[in-house]
Parts: C-alpha cells; structure tokens; sequence
C-alpha cells in the first residue's frame, strides 16, 4: 500500500470521531421510545448487550494496534492484514459501503432537528415540505467542505460540533419537570416491560453502539497510532456508556412512558431551553456523525483501491490516487458523496439500516475474531503492548454472531450470502493471493499440537477396537510410477491417514538439503491438486533400509503411530521386489501392518471394484483385507464400485463359509450382499495363481494374503505369475483386526 502523509493528528480526534457517532441520532430520537416500550430496566440489558459486542471489539482494536503499523484504511487495514487481502477485501467493501450509506443515514437524521420548521410551513402556510429540502442542501454543503478542504476541516468541525453536543446533554441533565418532582425514582426502581418487543427495539436502537470504531479510520492521519487508538477507542466506547445509563435514567425520571412513546424529541421537555437546545444537539450530534462517516469511508475506499481489489485497474489507480500535497483521498471522497447523495435523495434509509449494522457486525466479529486467533495461535511475533483477554474476544466474537441472527435472521443469512458472493468474485481475479495467513497457520498449528497430545496420551491405536491406517510410504520412484500415490490418496481420503516419503539417496548436508527443498516443493505444486489428501516429505539417506527405520520409529501427521507400511514395485520390471522383502521382518518387529502394491501398465477399469481373495492361510489378514476394501472403496474414484470377495475351500466347507462371511458382512456392516460372495470349490487340476488370474482379470485392484513364511519358503516368486491382473495389493496384517 502506498504512504500517505500523515497530518499528525493526536488521540482528541479519534476520541471526538467516536463519541461523536456514538452520542448521535438514535440518542436523541430513539432513546425515548425504548425506554416508553421496555421500561430502565429492559433498555439496560440493551445496553449490556450492546456493549458486549463493543467493549471486546475495542479492547480487540486496541490491542492490535500495538502490536502493528495501523496505516490508511483503519479496520480493513487490520483485517486484510490479519486475515488475508481476498478475505480482508470482501469485509472492506461491505464495511465501506456501511459507511457510506451510514453518511446519508445521518444526514437524513440531520433533518429531524428541523422539525419545528417544518410543523410551522404546515401550520403557518399549509406546505409540507420533503426532508430533502433540508437533506440535499446539507448534503451538498457536506460535500463541498470536505472535498476542498478535506480531513483538516473536518477534523476542527468534529471539536465545534461535539462542543455543541456536550452542552446540549450537559442542560438535558440540568432540567427538570413536573413529572419528576411529583415522582419518586430511582435507578433501581426501574421496571421490564414487554420483552415480547426486546429484540425489535434492540434491532432499532442497536446502530447507537456502531460508533466506537469510528475514529479508527483516521489510522493514515495519526502521528501515532499505537497510542492515540488504543486511549481514544476506550475511552469513547466507556465515555458513551455511561451516557448512555444516565440519559435513560433522566428520561424515566423526568416524563411518564406516554410520552416517551409520543414525543421523538422527548428531551426537549426534559433540557433547560430545551426547545431550542435539543434539536441544536441533535444537529450537532448527525452532522458530527455524518463528518465522522465521511472522514473514514474514502478513507477505506482508498486502501481498497491501494491493494487493487476492484476487477478494473483504471478504477483502483482512480480511487488510490490522492491530492499531491497530503494524499488526501479526493477522489473517494468523491464516489463516497454520490453514494451518500443517492441515498438522500430516496429520502429514508430505514430499508437498508439493518443490513448496514449487520456489515458492521460482521466487522466488529471479524476483529474479535481476529484476537481470539492470534492469543490461541500464539505466535511469537504477536506482543502487543495492551493486551485483552482471548475469552474476552471469543465472547465478543459469539456475541456478534448471536446479535445477528437475534435482529434479523432472513437478513444475516442475506448479508452472509452477500460476503460469499463477494469473496469468490474477488477470488475469481485475484487467483495469486492464495495461501493461509500466519494468523490461520497459528491456530492451526495450536490445534494440531494439542490434539496430538490429547490422542497419544488418550487412545491405545494399536489395539484391534477403533482401528484406522496411518499409513506411510517410502519410495525413490515418485517420478517415474504414482499407483503408490493413488492407494495413499484412497486410503486417506475419507477414513484414515497417509504419508508419503521421496527418498533421495546419500548423505545429509547443506547441499543435499538444499536439493532437497526444491524436490519438495515441486512435489507438492505436482501433488496437490491430483492427490489432496497425503501429506508428502522428501528424506535423504544414504540406504532404503535405514530410511525405513527412520520413518516407522516417528508419528504420523494425525499424532497417533504409523501403523501400516506400503511397499510398491512394477510387476512388468520387479527389480526392487527383493530389497522390499529384505525389510519386511524390520517393519512387522515395529508391530506394523505390510501392503506391497504391485503396479501394473495395464490401465484399470474402476468399475469392475475390488476383488478381495481369501484363502486358507488368511485368517488373520482377512479382516484386514475387507477393512482395506471397504476403506479404498470410499473415495470417489470407486463410487458405486462393487467390493467382491473369493475364498477357495473344501467342497464341504461351501455352505458354511459363505455363512460366516454372510455374518460378518452383517455384523459389520459392510456393504458386500450375497451375490457379491463368490465360493470356489478346491480344484487339484488348477492353481490358486490361475483360478486368481482367470477369474479377477479385469478387476480394478485385487487385494491378497501373505504370511512371514510365504516370504522364506518362496520369496520373490509368491508376488509373481498374476500376469493377467492389474494392480495388486499385497496384505500382511500384524494382528487380527476386528470387524464388528
């Protein structure tokens, strides 16, 4: 983002933006009719409510403004630099356009300090007036100050104007009435009434806390933003609070609920001189709102058009640009001012003043959020020197959300759609900003970390109860066959866990590890679109022996232990099949299961399934064999796949084999029905390698036993001679697994 230079503004500034738009129109035209409809007691739980959203939201801002430069741009600044620019843009283009539209808003309040004015043209000369005679004009004047001028005006403006403000509250709290001489209140004598309504009202009054954050967007502006957000944030957020009770208290005190409900400007029959006074207030308090609203958003539009966010480079060179001298946002100020226009001249923006609190909520919960993340990912380089508390920020963050859904459900769900729209369009043209920010990586590394810990020191994952395959896979011929990859991404994909590892022969060192690296990187740019569910990792040793000791000795991804080693070779150029027996004794000695996938250039035809052949010598990897299937079966390669399952027996041991698979089928509950379970009688005059190749020729994967002593008596040849088949899979389970 380009520097801007700043004008060296102090803490006031920030101060005065916030309570400004704090103590503004929903206070002197809202607050009555809350406290007519709820009673002090019911509007006090609103204010609670409300501050527990605001209070952890300006403790969040605070905080991280010490930590980081807090440049143009305010609360998308922090966002975008928090959550990603993709992420950061989408809540900035709906924050700006909350404040944007929160400028006609409170312009078109402005107005309502006119009403004497405009009760007079009717009584006086039978004219009804729109608010727009007084709206556009303000409007325009607005406009013209502060695109000449700029912030410099608009900041001197916000001391009059809050001087205006204070004055008028500080006569409302000196009057009195005859209600309240003739009864007796106290803070504690309030009451709840119709609570039935407490959520309505809330939804109305609610904009009267969105304006905490307000002075945040003079970020650019500020001599220094680490202590001027932190001291003018907090202080406005707990200055506007305790206005807030005291004015609700005087109100319940001072005139009867009839005419809290009937009057809007209540408090004019509350202030001393308060027929002039308040509607001067309450001048004082939109127009200060509005500079507020004015100041901030070209600013946040400007960072926006800064990080090119919109599709059109023409528009983000256009919208970045500022005055030559300071920087000044002109030309947002300009696209600001005709939204705000627009707005005004439909006269009301009551339709869209719930979806502009929810866009705020959606930033406030953003930011909450975004402190929650960094004290749980606890990164080193996060130190801010105000810190709040993470159950602070959670609750401020779960509060936002319950808020949201509580106002207004159909229009949540719409201001959430709208972000997801926005996101993937952003997305859609800006493909290279892609990648987990740091604050993301922390907590995810945080909470891998403490469920490892929690399932080492928890389960037992070599009992036979709650199995699942971690498996991993050590090979130097990544670039040259992938079945391996394949079974790994089946395996992992819906039920279980796997590792693969390039080995690159020799020696450790700087330039081996170097080499290393790239090999990595361009394995996972290869990998991680066609195989996104294994975690790949390259290994330098000088033997594949030794790289397989390494590897079965260290967990898995998932924290729990490796538990099954997968072994590949070409069927049509089995070279390496010798060395993969050499090492089978050491893995099954680490209590390990053993696959040996033997791959073949045959292309496979996934619809045929998986045929599973047990026999005689297979009882305890049989179990395996089905869970295997089972497993591969459910990644979308094998979708509607059948699983099939031979046994080669005695002729007067049919009937009761196909039995017992029936009930385990059953038992266990896997998919494989009756007509899927084929039993063939023992015949003297054919091999089992030929029954196997005559009948599974085209099956995508065929899955066998083995046992240690196929391996001594037979070695190399017991995997050799299925000349018909695909890929195999080799199974040598450690124990048997249970299937119940």
């Amino acid at each position: 983002m380009a520097t801007r230079k700043s004008l060296g503004l102090g803490t006031a500034p920030v101060f005065l933006a916030g309570i400004s738009t704090i103590l503004g129109a929903i206070l002197f035209l809202r607050f009555g009719f809350a406290v007519g409809t709820l009673g002090l007691l019911g509007v006090l739980l609103i204010i609670f409510i409300g501050h527990l959203v605001t209070v952890p939201t300006a403790l969040a801002l605070s905080e991280i403004a010490t930590n980081q430069r807090v440049e143009g741009g305010g609360e998308y600044y922090i966002i975008s630099r928090s959550f990603g620019l993709n992420i950061g843009a989408t809540i900035g283009i709906a924050l700006y356009f909350s404040q944007a539209i929160s400028v006609a808003f409170y312009v078109i309040a402005f107005t309502e300090a006119f009403e004497p004015f405009f009760n007079w043209m009717i009584r006086e000369h039978n004219i009804y007036l729109p608010r727009q005679a007084i709206s556009l004009p303000a409007m325009a004047l607005l406009s013209i100050l502060i695109l000449n001028r700029g912030g410099n005006l608009g900041i001197k403006a916000l001391y009059v104007v809050a001087g205006i403000l204070f004055v008028a509250l500080a006569l409302f709290f000196a009057g009195s009435t005859e209600y309240a001489e003739n009864t007796q209140t106290s803070l504690f004598s309030g009451s709840f009434k119709n609570m039935d309504n407490f959520f309505v009202v809330l939804a109305i009054i609610f904009p009267a806390f969105t304006g905490m954050t307000a002075g945040v967007g003079l970020s650019g502006d500020l001599k220094s933003p680490r202590k001027s957000i932190p001291i003018g944030t907090m202080a406005a957020t707990f200055t506007g609070m305790i206005v807030y009770v005291f004015v609700i208290w005087k109100m319940n005190a001072s005139v009867s609920p009839e005419d809290m409900l009937n009057k809007q400007l209540v408090m004019s029959d509350i202030a001393i001189g308060g027929k002039w006074v308040i509607p001067i207030g309450l001048a004082a308090s939109t127009i200060s709102s509005a500079i507020g609203s004015v100041l901030v958003a070209p600013r946040t539009l400007q960072a926006l058009g800064h990080d090119r966010t919109f599709p059109l480079k023409v528009a983000n060179r256009f919208l970045a640009r500022g005055k030559r001298k300071d920087n000044e946002p002109f030309n947002a100020s300009l696209v600001t001012c005709l939204i705000a226009f627009i707005f005004v001249s439909l006269g009301s923006v009551n339709a869209v003043a719930s979806v502009i609190t929810m866009f705020f909520m959606l930033t406030y919960g953003s930011i909450c959020l975004i402190s929650f993340l960094n004290h749980f990912g606890s990164d080193p380089s996060y130190r801010p020197t105000f810190r709040s508390r993470w159950v602070i920020s959670l609750i401020g963050f779960l509060a936002c959300l319950w808020l949201m859904f509580q106002i207004n459900t159909l229009l949540t769900l719409l201001a959430i759609a709208i972000m997801i729209l926005l996101y993937y369009m952003i997305q859609s043209y800006h493909k290279e900003r892609k990648g987990l920010q740091s604050i993301f990586k922390g907590a995810l590394f945080q909470l891998n970390r403490r469920l490892q810990l929690y399932l080492q020191q928890s389960m037992d994952y070599r009992s036979g109860e709650s199995w699942r395959p971690s498996a991993i896979s050590i090979s130097k011929e990544t670039f040259h066959r992938d079945s391996v990859l394949y079974l790994l991404d089946w395996i992992a994909y819906k039920y279980g866990f796997g590792t693969y590892i390039h080995l690159m022969d020799g020696y450790f060192s700087s330039e081996n590890q170097e080499e290393s690296s790239d090999i990595l990187k361009k394995l996972i740019e290869k990998t991680e679109k066609k195989y996104k569910n294994i975690y790949i990792d390259t290994l330098i040793s000088p033997s594949y022996t030794s790289a397989i000791a390494q590897s079965i000795q260290l967990p898995g991804i998932s924290g729990m232990e490796n538990n099954m080693v997968i072994f590949d070779f070409d069927k049509s150029n089995p070279e390496n099949l010798d060395e993969v027996i050499e090492n089978i004794n050491m893995v099954r000695a680490g209590q390990n299961d053993v696959c040996i996938l033997g791959t073949s250039s045959k292309k496979a035809n996934y619809k045929n399934g998986i045929h599973i052949w047990i026999r005689s010598f297979d009882f305890e990897n049989s179990n395996l064999m089905i869970l295997l299937g089972y497993i591969i079966s459910g990644h979308p390669t094998w979708y509607k796949s059948p699983i099939k399952i031979f046994e080669i027996v005695e002729e007067d041991e049919v009937e009761k084999t196909r039995e017992n698979l029936l009930e385990l089928m059953k038992a266990g509950r896997i998919p494989i029905t009756e007509k899927n379970i084929t039993i063939i009688k023992k015949d003297e005059s054919l091999s089992t390698k030929e029954l196997i190749n005559e009948n599974s020729e085209e099956a995508g994967l065929t899955i066998l036993g083995f046992r240690a002593s196929h391996l001594k008596h037979e070695g190399s040849e017991f995997f050799t001679g299925y000349d018909k088949l695909g890929d195999i899979l080799f199974v040598n389970s450690h124990r048997q697994k249970t299937i119940s």
